[in-house]
């Protein structure tokens, strides 16, 4: 068993060298931590949540897939990681689906009008609704559009998913965010309170289609601004459109007294209806890696 265990650890770790396009001989010290220390780990919890989740069913049943709940401020690596987890879970023969809150933003021209809208969770309902031989596409947000602000992506680009999936892996900067006492966001931010009011529907929406939850959690949210300076630099330096150093300011400025009132609970209590058992906790520091234990 445990002779089993470390070749998959072997293989897993080759495939993801690959799918990166990293030479599995020379990988610096951070590119083994986060491949053998953060990557795969996390796909064996999924593993084992993915077995539990088909535990609670009978063998004639129709088994739902499991939706794990990923939450993760922006620049994080949370895509990455997904896509990492969508693509191990590919090669050992199950069918998954990846979806990100940002694949709901309506687009830039919806937007300008529309800032705030009600949620809705149709796209979310019909990809767990997938059966054999069902075959949908799933929409996608283009971040690079708009110097960086973001659109819809085209329709032409949705990659496609068939039934029945095994596992679905949902993504997003504020998923799980629940509200707290408006004395608490108003101290934050008196603009807060609307969008406190306005999270008690994000439950119905989202989160109780989700039965597992994995949290990223980071020491400092300032973070967010070096990682998004960080990916428009490397847009602007590769001849693609990108936010200046100051609008990444401005447009990062927005999200950060979110950050500040609604990390803190979610970190403490997890997402409203989370069970402490289905939950993995994943603490990483500025350079985008896991937090070892000494």
């Amino acid at each position: 068993m445990v002779a089993e265990s470390i070749d998959s650890w072997i293989l897993y770790g080759s495939q993801l060298c690959r799918l990166f396009k990293l030479n599995e001989m020379y990988l610096t010290e951070p590119q083994k931590v986060r491949i053998y220390h953060y990557y795969i780990p996390v796909f064996l919890w999924c593993e084992r949540e993915i077995s539990h989740h088909s535990s609670m069913f009978k063998e004639e049943d129709e088994i739902p897939p499991l939706v794990i709940g990923f939450s993760a401020p922006q620049g994080c690596g949370k895509t990455t990681l997904v896509f990492a987890l969508d693509f191990l879970f590919r090669l050992n023969g199950r069918k998954s689906a990846t979806i990100s809150i940002d694949d709901f933003y309506l687009t830039a021209n919806e937007q300008a009008k529309l800032r705030e809208s009600n949620p809705g969770n149709g796209l979310l309902e019909v990809v767990l609704a997938t059966k054999i031989g069902d075959k949908i596409t799933v929409p996608r947000y283009n971040k690079h559009a708009f110097n960086g602000r973001g659109d819809r992506a085209d329709p032409a680009t949705w990659p496609e998913v068939e039934g029945p999936l095994t596992v679905v892996l949902f993504e997003g900067w504020m998923l799980g965010f629940k509200p707290v006492p408006v004395e608490v966001v108003t101290s934050v931010d008196p603009q807060l309170e609307i969008v406190n009011k306005n999270l008690e529907a994000y439950y119905d929406a989202w989160d109780r289609f989700i039965k597992s939850w994995i949290i990223i959690k980071i020491h400092d949210p300032s973070y967010v601004y070096n990682w998004r300076l960080q990916a428009e630099i490397t847009m602007r330096n590769d001849g693609k459109p990108g936010m200046s150093d100051e609008e990444v300011m401005d447009f990062v400025s927005r999200y950060m007294p979110a950050y500040k009132a609604y990390l803190p609970t979610l970190y403490a209590e997890g997402p409203k209806g989370s069970d402490p058992n289905h939950s993995l906790v994943v603490e990483i520091d500025e350079g985008r890696n896991p937090i070892l234990a000494n």
